[in-house]
Order: structure tokens, then sequence, then C-alpha cells
């Protein structure tokens, strides 16, 4: 018989995996650090690949319920060059395979669809210790303490139950964003939304460059990219947001108007992201009673494929543990002898696609991506 399934983190990936066990009747409970579901912004748009994410969302019985999500017209995609110049716009003809929906949105129609109480929320796992026979001891910031003997991570970049499994620690990329907001910009900030279109904007020299989507309601929302070293960005004194916001313009000094403005006009203050990845060929030997999935697993690049990979983890995952009820080890061997190899070759292409980005062809050598993938 299947023991109850702990999960740690309630994101994407860890959400749906909770969903496929509650629809094959397998127990579990889910713990999040978050005080609630509304406790943040749960960042802007993604889009949902047919041949992951999406296939996660039908195994989740949760596909019509997406398919009410998707912001018409967001496939959309052009490349600029700094100085405004259009060198590809790719219109959304409703044909793509990855239409677009706001992460948070999302979330949502996943929460709603477990039953009240499964996620536990306000719990901040701050230690997991193994205590022989598979079982694992789960301590938290507020003083409890838990028992599992079936663990999953789903705790992200820093997962506190990697260590269970892997000496591998994230490192920095070398790149860092900075994310901005500028809302109702069709009246607000009307340069700035002509650049971005209907959907993606990409506007890249080699080292540098601006990323760029619309969003629902008038929104547009912005990274900035940077190839520097870690202290560089630690030289930023990001409580001053309009000296942050003159230092990282500054980098962008002769670019169009339309393209600084996502730095110089956002209505919110910058944002540090700085990327961190695990190794591209990161697994782990079989640990009784403990996997990990989506970033905890296989922390890369971003190029669209992150979201996408949690869910399908989660879905694969759920699968795997329902068709070995009394086998939970061979359940376990059987999802990560899918993962690793799936997860090296996104974490491969991810690398490829922002060096396509930010690399030394940019943004030609991103054109010449975009026009292969509508040639295919």
């Amino acid at each position: 018989m299947t023991p109850p399934v702990t999960i740690v983190g309630a994101g994407l990936g860890g959400l749906t995996l909770a969903r496929v066990l509650h629809l094959h009747g397998i127990p579990l409970e889910v713990f999040e650090a978050e005080a609630s579901a509304m406790a943040r912004t749960q960042g802007g748009m993604l889009d949902i690949h047919d041949d992951s994410g999406q296939l996660a969302l039908k195994t989740a019985g949760l596909f019509e319920e997406f398919r009410d999500l998707i912001h018409e017209g967001g496939q959309a995609s052009r490349v600029l060059d700094q100085h405004g110049k259009v060198l590809l716009d790719e219109p959304d003809d409703g044909t793509g395979g990855r239409p677009e929906v706001r992460r948070g949105a999302l979330r949502g129609i996943l929460l709603d669809s477990l039953p009240a109480g499964t996620i536990r929320w306000g719990k901040k796992l701050t230690s997991v210790v193994a205590r022989g026979d598979g079982q694992h001891e789960l301590t938290f910031a507020d003083g409890s303490h838990a028992r599992t003997n079936l663990l999953v991570g789903a705790d992200g970049a820093w997962s506190k139950v990697r260590p269970l499994l892997s000496n591998a620690t994230p490192e920095y990329a070398g790149t860092s964003f900075f994310e901005t907001y500028l809302h109702e910009a069709d009246s607000r900030h009307m340069a700035a939304a002509e650049a971005v279109g209907g959907g993606a904007l990409f506007a890249h020299v080699p080292g540098k460059g601006i990323f760029a989507h619309r969003e629902p309601d008038s929104a547009l929302h912005a990274y900035i990219a940077l190839n520097r070293p870690a202290d560089w960005f630690a030289a930023i004194d990001f409580t001053d947001a309009a000296a942050a916001t003159a230092r990282i313009a500054a980098e962008f000094d002769g670019w169009a108007p339309a393209l600084t403005a996502l730095i110089t006009d956002a209505d919110t203050p910058p944002v540090l992201r700085m990327l961190h990845t695990l190794p591209n060929d990161h697994r782990w030997d079989r640990v009784r009673g403990v996997t990990l999935l989506g970033d905890a697993a296989h922390l890369m690049r971003p190029a669209g494929d992150g979201a996408n990979l949690a869910m399908l983890d989660g879905a694969e995952l759920g699968e795997a543990i329902a068709a070995h009820p009394d086998d939970i080890e061979a359940a376990l061997a059987a999802y990560e002898a899918a993962l690793f190899p799936r997860s090296q070759t996104a974490a491969v292409g991810a690398h490829e696609i922002l060096e396509l980005c930010l690399g030394e062809r940019a943004p030609f050598g991103l054109v010449e991506f975009f026009t292969g993938m509508r040639g295919s």
C-alpha cells in the first residue's frame, strides 16, 4: 500500500504532483513556506508547451481550465536591434504550441483542484534528517516537526531536501536580470508599448539585452539582462531605486528611447534576479524514500522550460507512484530514469538559448533560431 506522500513546496511542480496523487486517491500533504496563497505575487507570463506543461495539465485533468486562461495573441515574438529596428516579427496566428498564461492564474487552478487542508501554509522547512528505513524527519521554522516515509523535494533552487541526495549546490551563471513593470502602457508608455508589440520582445547585443512581454491589462513586464560578475551587482544600492535605475540604464546608453524606457520609466523599483544553475548532468543515486522535482532537481538558465518541466516532473512522478503502489522504490527509480536524461537535454538547450540571446552573434543568432523554428 502506498504510504502518504509528503511534498515540500507548493509551486507548480509540487501542486501538479499533489493533484495527480489526489486523482488516484493517494494520501498526501504539502508543506509550503509562504503564509498563504496570496502571500506574494507569482511572477509574469508563462508559455505552456504542448510537449510538457500541457501534457502535465491533461494528466492532472485540468486542461480545459488551462485553456480558459490563455492570453490570446501572447505568442507573438519580435526581435529588435538596439536602435529599435525590427529584425523579426512573428505574429500569434493561434496555431503555435506554446500559449501564454499568467503564472498566478495557473497556480490558482491547481490550488482550487485540491481539497481544503491539503496544503499546510507557513511551514518553512529548516532541516530534514534521515531516521533509517527510508523515514525522514522534517523540522520547520515554527518549531514543529513531521515524519514521512515518502518525501518529495519540490522546494526550488535552494532546496533543503536536495542535500539528502546530492552535494551539488547552485552556482552563479554569470548573468543577472533586473525585473521591471510598466503599467497602463498603451496610454502611459506608448513608445515602449509599440516597441514590445503584442507578445514577447527580444532586443540584445553581446553581453546585454532587454527581454519584455505584454501582459493582460496593458502591462509590460521586462527583464534587463547583463553578463557581469556577482560583485558588480553587489556594488549597486537597491535601496535607492533611482540610483539603481540610473546605474542600469547607463549600460544601455545610446539605445533607442523606446527600449530604455523599459528601464527608466518603470512603475516599480528594479528587482535583481541573479541566475544560478545546477550542473547540466545533475543526478543522484537512488536514496530510499526521497526524490526531487523541478528546480530542486534541475535548476537551469531561463529558456521557457522551468515551469513546464516542473509540472511534467510532478505529473510523471504521480503516475509512477500510482502505477507501483506496493513498490515505491520501483516507482521512484522509474521516475528518475526518465527525469535525468530529459533534464540534461533541457539544461544544455537552455544554455544554448541564452548564448543566442547574449553571445557574440546576438541578436542575429536568435533571429536565425526563430526563423529555423518557423521553417520546421
